[in-house]
């Protein structure tokens, strides 16, 4: 039963709640972490862990992406980004950490200066190309706002699974003086496996399933939204929305499953195993990997709605471990993902961490996780 407060006469608020706010409650039973399969399967598409680097040039390069498939993970590359708008991406990343010196606005405008530049095509196939010819799974994101354009570009260069992603996402924008993009048309009019997001509510959800998106994001990441727009989302109330939503529509649809992919609050290991418990497939994972010394930003980071042109939604910042400026703070992406780690809070190994609370709770994989029992802190 949905909790429901009165916060003024007439005017009610649903009880909403945060993964901080919820535990996981082991059972009598409890295996072996060495028993733990922690594969995660989308469409084709198989992966060793259940984690996606999130899409943006703080993290994902070329180079990032392929180093993720061999770690086991999936990583997106951002289309609309600095890599698909400049030949030489290394020296725009070194422009913003030039900018981040003298302070947040200055690094903004930095990323909106670089992101005035037109999206070069061919560029964006090279890099593509040079993903796809590795052997690694090609994930792209590109805007709701220019999925009719980009799209068809990046999936004739090789894409083989398309994130349409924004802060917060509807199966059709509407807008006066321009055609909307309807998602159900539109990604029935592709080939090739899409994924959409994020949402934050269960009505939402629903209607991106009845798209036929093979995912959806929860969440929008590290936004400032909270702030800037008045707008939260509370992301165990969120996920297990979503997940009540996907039940609903493998009934109507008489099988079809739809994956749930966790996009925000998620730190720490804890924070990915209640991610999972609360009924997400799989997580998205930001400034927990620009840390790593493979990270194209070298320690920045910032996601896409940063660069927005008129009302940037997120900060430019540098991560605490190249904050330290210490040699041995700067994990690799196998520390960070697989360990070893000296941290006792979950920062590193953070698949071993979900290996040993699903080991704790006598679950063996992933979608079964998604059963354990939770409480209340």
């Amino acid at each position: 039963m949905r909790d429901y407060v009165e916060i003024g006469i007439g005017r009610e608020a649903r009880s909403t709640y945060h993964l901080s706010d919820v535990s996981i409650v082991p059972t009598r039973r409890t295996r072996s972490s060495k028993d733990v399969d922690t594969t995660w399967n989308i469409d084709a598409y198989t992966f060793d862990i259940p984690v996606v680097a999130h899409p943006t040039d703080a993290v994902v390069s070329p180079e990032f992406a392929i180093e993720m498939d061999k770690q086991g993970g999936l990583a997106v590359l951002n289309a609309e980004g600095v890599y698909g708008r400049h030949a030489d991406a290394d020296a725009a990343i070194a422009s913003i950490a030039e900018a981040v010196k003298q302070g947040d606005r200055a690094a903004t405008r930095a990323l909106q200066e670089l992101h005035k530049a037109p999206v070069d095509t061919d560029l964006l196939t090279e890099h593509i190309t040079q993903i796809r010819e590795s052997g690694a799974t090609v994930a792209v994101r590109v805007s709701p706002q220019y999925a009719r354009e980009i799209a068809p570009v990046v999936i004739k260069a090789g894409a083989e699974l398309l994130f349409i992603q924004g802060t917060m996402i509807s199966a059709e924008h509407v807008q006066e003086g321009g055609e909307p993009l309807n998602l159900k048309e539109f990604i029935g009019s592709l080939e090739i496996p899409v994924i959409a997001g994020g949402v934050s509510d269960y009505t939402t959800a629903l209607h991106l399933m009845r798209s036929g998106a093979a995912g959806i994001i929860v969440g929008s990441g590290d936004t400032t939204s909270e702030s800037a727009l008045g707008i939260g989302t509370p992301m165990a109330t969120a996920i297990a929305d979503a997940a009540a939503a996907r039940r609903e529509y493998l009934d109507e649809t008489g099988g079809r499953y739809v994956h749930i992919i966790a996009d925000g609050e998620i730190a720490l290991s804890g924070d990915i195993a209640r991610a999972i418990a609360c009924g997400a497939d799989a997580v998205m994972l930001g400034a927990p990997l620009a840390r790593t010394a493979e990270a194209a930003g070298k320690g920045l980071y910032w996601q896409s709605s940063a660069a927005h042109p008129q009302f940037p939604r997120g900060y430019v910042e540098m991560t605490e471990s190249f904050e330290a400026d210490a040699e041995e703070n700067v994990a690799s992406l196998e520390e960070v993902l697989h360990g070893p780690s000296s941290d006792p809070l979950g920062m590193f190994n953070v698949v071993g961490g979900l290996r040993r609370a699903m080991a704790k709770c006598g679950y063996t994989d992933v979608k079964s996780f998604q059963k354990v029992q939770l409480s209340l802190n």
